[in-house]
Formats: structure tokens, C-alpha cells, sequence
């Protein structure tokens, strides 16, 4: 399919400007480790502080390049699958709503006056700038999910008893969990946090905007991997030379994660005592229902890769392992999938200890968070937005992909980085190591009171792990925008590899249609999440003064100018500490 030439546009800047700031955030990324493993024993470094570039390599990587690739992605899926091109000036007005809001955000982040961490919790305050840039760019990845409503409405009055295609489903899926979790977002920037970063208000109910914050931040998880699902589903299998074993299966994954995504947030608040008991344990009971999807999908694409890999020769009960085109370089979109699917087994089974109220005790707030999270978010989800990223762009510009040789290389040496890095922060996690903190100020600092030497072989461990992650990340980087500096030696075509269904499974509409599905998500919610935020409202607790990130003391604060001062302190520990919740 070829598309119009402002749409083509429109998916170039929504890949090439998340991409762009990558470079940033994987720098910023690196020095985390550097600093976490007491290789610097300082609280900044080029002008930047720790705690900013921890806020620039959160956001950056989690919030901006994903929400930017899965808005690109979707114009590209729905326009390739039914055959209908998004309105192009909604398109445009989405991508200046959410460049503008990211510029916005990003001075407030480069300027130090935003140090608030990946999930921005109050008492942390940032520049008002900061929460307009979010609120925008959260508006504008809203415009897309409602003119793809009307397309699918328009395709499905001219399809009435056709299948509506897997990748359609799961993108209007995946954007209808976005709307609805971050409606509380939106609400907890605009009406809770943005009028007290502007002074208007003393203080702020911190177990509130928690609360809203996990409503958001937790379904984000799957705004981040559904992208990656639909390529698992319709693409992986074509890639590996074989067919979809089940595409129903897909649909009730799919359908699954709407149900599950969006009303488990509060696992993330075990450690809050403003959350009941009771709340907390329906919530994990929830959680643990959210896997059942995960589990269908691993069944179904193990099923198709061993389908690929009979159907290339392969014998014996393992045998298909061998048989899969791992180093095609014609297909290096496998090698980012079966890499991102590798990575995503580990962090799956390090989410259920999360999952558990018990044993998430044992493990909150130490290493062992970040350590499973990027086996989610740097696993399936970055390998699944950069390969994409390439694939849409080679194929849609005409241009070959600059390098291949290493373009296919480049997710495995991740692979091999994530797996040492994250075996470092787990391990860490369990002996203690907090997430988040400076340890090389005093934990990681051998002239320190405070130093700590059975960390210094898990933070080593993460640092080697990141270094190879920075090599691999920088290289995909020359591989991308080296494949844009080309010239066009082929025809500008949108083409995805489609796979075919082993099976003629007949159309059931229960599986086939949002209504019931949506119904049965808004009563999940409800059941779920009224009695947190009546919880959250009943026991707020004192309203919180300003901190920042670098000090356990609040900053004082005078009720007319909002006058902030950092007290000085003497203590060595105090610029180490760190607010973490």
C-alpha cells in the first residue's frame, strides 16, 4: 500500500523525533550505572545532576519514545489493514500536541527544574512547564484513537460478517486502555499537581495522586507492550517462515488485557498504609489475573515457531529451536522479536513476585524493580519499537537498511547486556540495594562511613550490563539514521509481513466486538477502584511540603511567596537519601 505523502510524513516525524531523544536517554541510562557503581562519587556530572538525568531517562524512554512510536504505529497498522488512511489534519494536530507538550517538558527537565523522577510523586515538585508538557502530549495521543474509531466504524458497516483484522483490534485496544487509564493522569496533573506547582496551593494529598498516578502508570505497562503483541501475532510467525496457530487465541488475549490492565495499579502502593488491606489483596488477586493473557500468548506463539520450525526440517521435541532464521538479514525483524520475546519470559516471572503482597515487602524499593521492569520496557517493548521503527521507515521510504550485517546483530547484543544488567539490580534488590539512590555518594563510596561492599559486585555486574546495552543502543542508532541518509533505490511502499492462520477458526462476535468487552472493563473498574479512592480520600494523611529527589528533609516553604530554600545539612548521608515513593 502507498500512502499519501503527508501521512508518510507525519509517521517520519512521530518515528524520528522519539528516536532522536533516545540518544539522550541512553546516555542518561549509562550514567546511572556509572554513578550507581561508585565510578563517580559526585552528585552530577556535565552540569547535569543525577536525579535529572534520572527524570530525562525515565521519561524519555517511557513515556515520549513509546507513546510517540505506538501513535505512529497505529496510523500505519490501521491504514494498511483496512485500507482507509487516517484524516491527515487530526494526524498533524496530534503531532503538534505532543511535540510541543514534550518540548514543554523537556526545558523543565534540561533546566533542573524537574527532577521528579519517572512517576513525577508529589512531594517531589516540578515546573508548572512540566505537567503542561505532559497534559499535552497525553491530549494529543488521544486525537487518533477517535478517527480510527470512525474508520473501524465505516469499515465495519461495509464488512458487517468479516473478521476484523487482529492488528486492527489490538491497536483500538491498546489505545482505548490509554484513554481510560490516563483520564487519571490527566486529572491528577491538571487539577491536583499543576495548581501546586503554580503556588496556589500549599500543599497536596500525596496518597491521592498516588493513587491516580498507578491507575495510569501501571496500564501503561501494556500501552507499552501491545504494540509488540500485534507484531507477535501477525507478524513473528510469517517472519519465521511458518503460520499463526490460532488467531482466536490472539482475541482473547487481547480482549484479556482490557479487562485486567487498568485495575491492578494498586499493587504498586502495597507499602501505602492509606490503602485498606482488603483493597490491596483484591488487587493482587487481579494482578495475577492479568498473566492469563501473557500465558495464552506464549502457548500460541510457541505453537507457531514450532509450526515454522517443522515446516524447515526440524525434528525432535526442541529441534525448531535450531531451524529459525535467527541471522536472516533479510529478516532482521525476527531477531528484535524473538529477542523481545526471550527477555519478556524473565520479566513476566519476575512481575508475579511483584504481584504478591508478601513477597513484594521482601522486595520494594530495592534494585530488584528496575531489575524486572527492563526486562519488560528494555525487552520486547524497545526491541519491538526500534526493529519497527527501521522496518516501517526502510519500507515506506524506498532505502535500503544502512548496515545490515549489524542491524540484525544489534538486538542480541542487548540481549546479552539487559540480562547481565538486570541480573546485577536483582540481585542487589535482594541484599538490600535501593533503586533509584546515588550509591556512589556513600553507599558505593569506599572513603564513606556508610560504604556498603556487598554491593559492589551487583552494581559491577549492572554497570557491565549497561555498557553493552549503550553499545548496542548507539549502534541501532547509526543503523537508523544512516538508513534515512540514503539514497531511495526502491518503490515507497507500506508493507508489513502478514501471517496466514493455520487454522479456518470461524468468526465468533463475542470475540469480534468492543461493546460487551467494554461494559464488563467499566464494572472491573469500578469494583476495583472505588474503594482505593475512597481509601485514598479517607486517609490522606497531612498534606506534604515540597521535597526534593537529593534530600531527606522537606524544603521550607512560607504560605504567601512559596519561598523555597534547601536547608544545609551536615550529615554525609543526607545527599544520598532520596525520596523513592
Amino acid at each position: 500500500m502507498q500512502l499519501s505523502k503527508s501521512l508518510r510524513r507525519v509517521i517520519y516525524w512521530e518515528l524520528g523525533i522519539p528516536l532522536a531523544l533516545l540518544s539522550i536517554g541512553i546516555y542518561h541510562g549509562l550514567m546511572q550505572v556509572i554513578y550507581r557503581a561508585g565510578v563517580l562519587q559526585q552528585p552530577s556530572f556535565a552540569k547535569l545532576d543525577y536525579y535529572q538525568g534520572l527524570t530525562l531517562h525515565g521519561v524519555i524512554n517511557a513515556i515520549v519514545l513509546t507513546t510517540f512510536f505506538a501513535v505512529a504505529f497505529g496510523h500505519a497498522t490501521i491504514a494498511f489493514f483496512l485500507k482507509k488512511e487516517p484524516n491527515k489534519k487530526l494526524a498533524w494536530l496530534s503531532f503538534w500536541l505532543m511535540t510541543i507538550g514534550t518540548l514543554m517538558a523537556a526545558w523543565a527537565m534540561l533546566a533542573g527544574k524537574a527532577s521528579v523522577l519517572y512517576t513525577f510523586y508529589p512531594p517531589l515538585k516540578a515546573h508548572p512547564f512540566f505537567y503542561l508538557g505532559t497534559a499535552l502530549l497525553i491530549v494529543g495521543s488521544w486525537i487518533p484513537l477517535f478517527d480510527w474509531s470512525r474508520l473501524y466504524r465505516q469499515w465495519r458497516k461495509e464488512n458487517p460478517d468479516t473478521k476484523t483484522p487482529l492488528a486492527v483490534l489490538g491497536t483500538l485496544v491498546n489505545f482505548i486502555i490509554w484513554f481510560v487509564c490516563t483520564l487519571a493522569a490527566a486529572y491528577e496533573v491538571l487539577v491536583l499537581l499543576l495548581p501546586w506547582a503554580m503556588g496556589w496551593k500549599q500543599t497536596v494529598n500525596v496518597t491521592l495522586a498516588r493513587t491516580l498516578f498507578w491507575f495510569f502508570g501501571h496500564a501503561l505497562v501494556y500501552f507499552w507492550l501491545l504494540p509488540a503483541y500485534i507484531m507477535f501475532y501477525n507478524f513473528l510467525p510469517k517472519l519465521a517462515g511458518g503460520k499463526l496457530f490460532s488467531d482466536l487465541a490472539g482475541r482473547i488475549a487481547l480482549f484479556g488485557f482490557l479487562l485486567f490492565s487498568v485495575p491492578v495499579g494498586v499493587h504498586h502502593q502495597f507499602s501505602d498504609p492509606s490503602i485498606t488491606k482488603g483493597v490491596k489483596i483484591f488487587q493482587s488477586l487481579l494482578t495475577f489475573g492479568v498473566a492469563i493473557p501473557s500465558f495464552i500468548t506464549a502457548f500460541t506463539l510457541a505453537a507457531s515457531l514450532e509450526y515454522a520450525g517443522r515446516k524447515r526440517g526440524a525434528k525432535g521435541l526442541l529441534g525448531f529451536f535450531g531451524k529459525l532464521p535467527y541471522l536472516d538479514q533479510n529478516r532482521y525483524l525476527f531477531a528484535y522479536m524473538i529477542s523481545g520475546l526471550f527477555l519478556f519470559i524473565f520479566g513476566g516471572l519476575t512481575g508475579i513476585v511483584n504481584s504478591s503482597s508478601e513477597l513484594n515487602a521482601v522486595v520494594h524499593n530495592t534494585a530488584w524493580l528496575p531489575g524486572h521492569f527492563h526486562m519488560t520496557v528494555a525487552g520486547p517493548v524497545f526491541l519491538a519499537i526500534i526493529g519497527m521503527s527501521l522496518y516501517i521507515y526502510s519500507k515506506n521510504s524506498g532505502k535500503k537498511v544502512f548496515m545490515p550485517k549489524v542491524a540484525v546483530i544489534i538486538p542480541y547484543l542487548w540481549v546479552i547486556g539487559i540480562l547481565i544488567f538486570s541480573t546485577g539490580l536483582s540481585w542487589g534488590g535482594l541484599l538490600g540495594e535501593p533503586r533509584r539512590t546515588n550509591l556512589g555518594m556513600t553507599y558505593l563510596n569506599p572513603k564513606n562511613e556508610l560504604f556498603t561492599p556487598e554491593w559492589v559486585p551487583t552494581t559491577t555486574l549492572a554497570l557491565l550490563g549497561g555498557i553493552i546495552m549503550f553499545i548496542a543502543g548507539m549502534l541501532f542508532l547509526v543503523v537508523f539514521f544512516g538508513t534515512m541518509l540514503k539514497k531511495q533505490t526502491e518503490a515507497a511502499m507500506l508493507e508489513f509481513p502478514v501471517s496466514e492462520n493455520l487454522h479456518n477458526e470461524r468468526r465468533i462476535p463475542l470475540f469480534d466486538s468492543f461493546k460487551p468487552w467494554l461494559v464488563t472493563m467499566a464494572v472491573v473498574l469500578v469494583i476495583a477502584y472505588v474503594p482505593a479512592f475512597l481509601d485514598a480520600t479517607k486517609n490522606p494523611g497531612p498534606g506534604a511540603p515540597r521535597f526534593t529527589p537529593d534530600n531527606p528533609v522537606p524544603v521550607s516553604t512560607t504560605l504567601k511567596t512559596d519561598a523555597l530554600q534547601t536547608p544545609a545539612l551536615g550529615d554525609k548521608t543526607a545527599s544520598a537519601a532520596t525520596v523513592n515513593k
